[in-house]
């Protein structure tokens, strides 16, 4: 495991010596600052805080403000890990200008050392711009939860041919336009896996499959802390959800019957 800071130039690094890319997000400094001591490649600053953070249905009402303080949490508590936020539904959509603008809020207030943007052939004119004033993207294809409601729902992506062909293209074209990585999700594993092999920045897959250069999963889900539905590609490492309300149902008992506080708590 490389144990330097991680920059752009070690995602590049790990797809040629074939070692995986292990990304979760955080949202706050607590949380960040755990997952950077043990060695997480990269923290996303996703926008689904809005949904597992907020309680919103989709990622699309979170606004680019409310994005920025998370990631400024999040980068304060890190000293290794790289630390990529999300840019938010219509932050980067409505003109190259606007784009590259909030792009470098992210960097300067935020103190992010990159940004993840959704879209494959459509956005890549606007990523060009953006990488090429010193901004670094991470592109994310496949099923892309802004444009969530063209798609009418969570589904898997790439499944016709026409779909398989964009997506491919997608990819070749971000890498070409200078992104370090690729967001590959909702996709089927073969398709994946040929998109992996047909370019040279590292894939991070989220229920794309095991033949990705890396992963990324958001970390309420992986602990059990969301628990309004898992999809099929979340592995649970942890019930934290039901240890926290048995905790909280022991002090609401202890309060109540008057067990607590205790002498030896008391001054």
């Amino acid at each position: 495991m490389n144990k330097g800071k991680v920059t752009i130039r070690t995602f590049l690094e790990m797809k040629k010596k074939g070692e995986r890319v292990a990304i979760l997000t955080a949202y706050d400094f607590f949380t960040a600052k755990i997952l950077d001591e043990i060695g997480i490649d990269c923290i996303l600053v996703g926008d689904s805080v809005n949904m597992v953070f907020y309680g919103s249905k989709t990622t699309l009402s979170i606004g680019i403000d409310q994005m920025i303080h998370h990631t400024k949490a999040v980068s304060k508590a890190v000293k290794r890990a790289m630390v990529v936020a999300d840019m938010p539904f219509l932050s980067y959509q409505t003109n190259v200008s606007d784009a590259i603008f909030n792009a470098g809020r992210f960097l300067k207030e935020g103190g992010a050392e990159g940004v993840k943007i959704e879209g494959g052939l459509e956005m890549t004119q606007t990523i060009k711009k953006i990488i090429e004033v010193g901004i670094p993207v991470m592109g994310h294809i496949g099923l892309t939860p802004q444009s969530i409601h063209k798609f009418g729902g969570f589904t898997v992506q790439g499944k016709k041919e026409k779909t398989k062909n964009y997506l491919i293209e997608s990819a070749k074209e971000l890498e070409k336009i200078g992104c370090f990585s690729v967001v590959l999700e909702s996709m089927p594993k073969d398709l994946a896996k040929k998109i992996s092999g047909s370019i040279k920045i590292p894939t991070i897959g989220i229920g794309a499959g095991s033949f990705c250069d890396g992963q990324v999963l958001v970390v309420n889900d992986i602990l059990g802390l969301f628990e309004d539905f898992k999809p099929k590609f979340v592995r649970r490492y942890a019930e934290l959800g039901k240890e926290i309300r048995k905790a909280c149902q022991k002090y609401l008992e202890d309060v109540k019957s008057g067990r607590f506080p205790s002498e030896e708590e008391s001054y």
